[in-house]
This record gives structure tokens, C-alpha cells and sequence, in this order.
């Protein structure tokens, strides 16, 4: 029986508190440390100090001196993060009691945490890799676009061999959306190895406009993120041209396009309801602005913008496939991946019924504090103790 609080070891290699993902793992060892987990961390690099209780020593970083990622190559330098921290893990026996990791620099971690039987869990921030690069080079085939050389979302056999041995070394894999799970059940993994936790938002920064709706003239439309075939703005722009809602509305487009995507879909995006923004910086003000957020994504992990649009009390618009915490037609509007015919209903719904919209909203907003960062820590606290008690349950048969 185990006393006291969950020993943690967090290895992330990149720039812990930087953008996107650096933010995501910073968000979810602060919410452990307020759950009360006792945590180690090992970043390549500390970008953003952490609360008082986190124990952290930098692998690619000391003091000012850093080494530089892109000297040593991206897959050189995750698997020299990876080489220090399983090194560190063996003066760490008896102190940890389970081991979390991030992709392409985590197998001989795993490999230790397994000669050392200590439980490690690998967390997956997208769909299991085959499928999303499979998924993503059918979409631009489709399009006749091309994912820039170098792009995370190309197809990489290298990146692919990694994180596929990974997958095999991990105790269980941490999967923060059901689209996640489904992908690595369709891989044939074990529903019992796929552990699932959650993202989530800052309601400092994301808080609903205490404006009402119906102030406001038309629709308006927001999407945010990268514009690239995989997050599906060509057909959030077909269902918006389709439907009722672009003849009095606004559809915003907040992102950078990946070179010859904005080219395919010139004419569309050259429509008087359209309005291309580039990438912004005043994100959570254009979610107070707008009244839904769309996200036809193709293939994602849990789309942080989908919790975050919630928070400033905009509706999502969302595929199967965006990861987004919401349920269809109880506070959210979810169509089938690639299902432009069902997204234009949708539309047209909104824009026909404000009352629809207002009512989508108010039970979105009802249950935010379900979504927050200190909620995602909560449950990823949990998801470790339920992994520690079916380890546990293992070797007492």
C-alpha cells in the first residue's frame, strides 16, 4: 500500500513554458504540483519558472549555456535528453514511483523505468503517428499541396520508427482525448494500455464577454491554428459559402498558411465575408468577439483551442476528430470528419435559431471548470494512480 504522495519523474526534452507543446507540459506539472504530486522535473531546457515544490535540473542547460538544438540536429538532441535522463533515473531508485515521458526522447528512459521496475507512462499529444501521417499525405494528395520539408506533420520514417518502438516500451500511453484512444485501438493497442487525461485553458486569460449575442449583427466564425490541410479550413470555408450564415456574417481566419494552401483556396478566401488575420496575438479577445469556433480538423490530439474557445464562451464547431471535450447538440455542434453537407447544417442551424446558439453557450459555460489546467492536472494525478494500481494488481497474480 502506497502512503504519501506520488512520486513523480517528468521528462520533457524541449523548452519547458515555451509555445504550444512547451506550454502544454508546463501547464500540466504546475496542475500536478497543486494536486499535491511530488514532482521531479528534468527539461531539456527551463524556459518559464515553475511554483516552489518542483524539483527541476535542466539536461541541455546550465545556468546561461545551452546547447543549441538546432547544432545538434532535432532527433540528436531529444536522444541526448533522453540518454541523461535514463542516466539520472538509476540514482533515482526508490525515489520515483512512476516515470513520465514525451515523444522521440523517451526509449532508453522507458527501457530503464522497465529494468527498474518503475511504471512509465508516454504522453501522446497527437493520434497515434501512422495514422495522422497517412491521414495528413492523403488530405494534400487530395488537394495537390505539399507539407513543407521538415514540417512535424510530414511523413518522417525515421520520427515514425521512434515513437512506434516507443509505444512498445511504455507501461501505458497517455491520450488526452477519446480520438487519441480510438486511433491507437485501431493500431490494435490494448484498451487497457491507453490511460486518458485531458488538456485544458487559463481562465485568467479566457473568459466569455459579458456582451450579450444578440448585440451582435450576423454570425461570426473563428478559426485558430495553423492553416494547413489537416486542420480543415478548406472545409470550414466550403460549408461557410454553403450556408446562410456568410450572407449577414463574418468568418476570421487566425493563422499562418503553410506555403501554396492560401493559393489553392484563393477564391474563397478572397470572399467579402472572409477575413484573413495572419497570426494574432490577441487570441483570447477574437474568441470573445466570436460566437462559434470552428475546427474541421482531419486528425488532431486535443486541440487546446477548442478549451479555450469554450472558456471565452464561444460554441464549437468541431469534426470527430478535433479531440474536443464537448458532446454534440448538449453544448456543442459535432460533425464527421470531411462531412462539409453536415457542417453547413450546422451553419444554417446557428444562424437560423440565435436561441440554439445562446442555449449551446450557456451549457458550454456551465461545466468550464471541468476543462481548466488545474482540472488537467487533477486528472492526470489520477490517471498515475490508477496506472500504479493496475501495476500493482499485475504483480500480486
Amino acid at each position: 500500500m502506497r502512503t504519501g504522495p506520488v512520486r513523480v519523474l517528468y521528462s520533457f526534452p524541449h523548452k519547458l513554458g515555451a509555445d504550444r507543446i512547451c506550454n502544454t507540459a508546463w501547464q500540466l506539472v504546475n496542475g500536478l504540483i497543486a494536486a499535491g504530486a511530488d514532482v521531479t522535473v528534468f527539461p531539456g531546457v527551463l524556459h518559464r519558472p515553475l511554483p516552489d515544490g518542483a524539483k527541476v535540473t535542466p539536461t541541455l542547460a546550465r545556468g546561461r549555456f545551452r546547447i543549441p538544438y538546432r547544432l545538434l540536429g532535432r532527433v540528436r538532441a531529444l536522444a541526448l535528453h533522453d540518454a541523461i535522463v535514463a542516466r539520472r533515473l538509476t540514482r533515482l531508485a526508490g525515489q520515483i514511483d512512476i516515470v513520465h515521458t514525451w515523444p522521440v526522447a523517451a526509449s532508453r528512459t522507458l527501457r530503464m523505468a522497465a529494468q527498474l521496475g518503475i511504471p512509465a507512462v508516454l504522453e501522446r499529444p497527437n493520434a497515434h503517428t501512422r495514422f495522422a501521417y497517412e491521414r495528413v499525405r492523403q488530405e494534400c494528395e487530395r488537394l495537390r499541396v505539399s507539407m513543407p520539408p521538415g514540417h512535424e506533420h510530414e511523413y518522417n520514417e525515421t520520427i515514425l520508427a521512434i515513437e512506434e518502438e516507443e509505444y512498445r516500451l511504455a507501461t501505458r500511453l497517455l491520450c488526452p482525448s477519446d480520438f487519441v484512444a480510438r486511433t491507437f485501438r485501431e493500431q490494435g493497442f490494448d484498451a487497457r494500455r491507453l490511460a486518458r487525461h485531458q488538456y485544458g485553458f487559463d481562465p485568467a486569460t479566457y473568459f466569455p464577454d459579458a456582451r450579450p449575442s444578440a448585440s451582435r449583427r450576423g454570425l461570426s466564425m473563428l478559426f485558430v491554428g495553423g492553416c494547413a490541410p489537416r486542420k480543415g479550413v478548406h472545409y470550414a470555408l466550403d460549408a461557410w459559402l454553403r450556408s446562410t450564415a456568410h450572407i449577414d456574417g463574418r468568418f476570421r481566419i487566425a493563422g499562418e498558411f503553410i506555403p501554396g494552401y492560401a493559393e489553392r483556396l484563393a477564391d474563397k478566401l478572397a470572399h467579402p465575408s472572409v477575413e484573413v488575420l495572419g497570426h494574432s496575438r490577441n487570441v483570447a479577445q477574437l474568441m470573445r468577439d466570436a460566437d462559434v469556433l470552428v475546427l474541421p480538423s482531419i486528425e488532431e490530439g486535443s486541440a487546446l483551442v477548442t478549451a479555450e474557445a469554450r472558456g471565452s464562451g464561444c460554441v464549437l464547431l468541431v469534426s470527430d476528430a478535433s479531440g474536443a471535450a464537448c458532446h454534440h447538440l448538449e453544448n456543442a455542434l459535432v460533425h464527421r470528419s470531411g462531412d462539409v453537407d453536415t457542417l453547413t447544417v450546422h451553419l444554417n442551424l446557428l444562424h437560423a435559431d440565435p436561441r440554439l446558439l445562446q442555449q449551446l453557450r450557456a451549457a458550454s459555460l456551465r461545466t468550464v471548470d471541468r476543462i481548466t489546467w488545474a482540472a488537467s492536472g487533477r486528472r492526470l494525478l489520477e490517471t498515475y494512480q490508477e496506472t500504479l494500481a493496475l501495476c500493482d494488481q499485475a504483480w500480486h497474480r
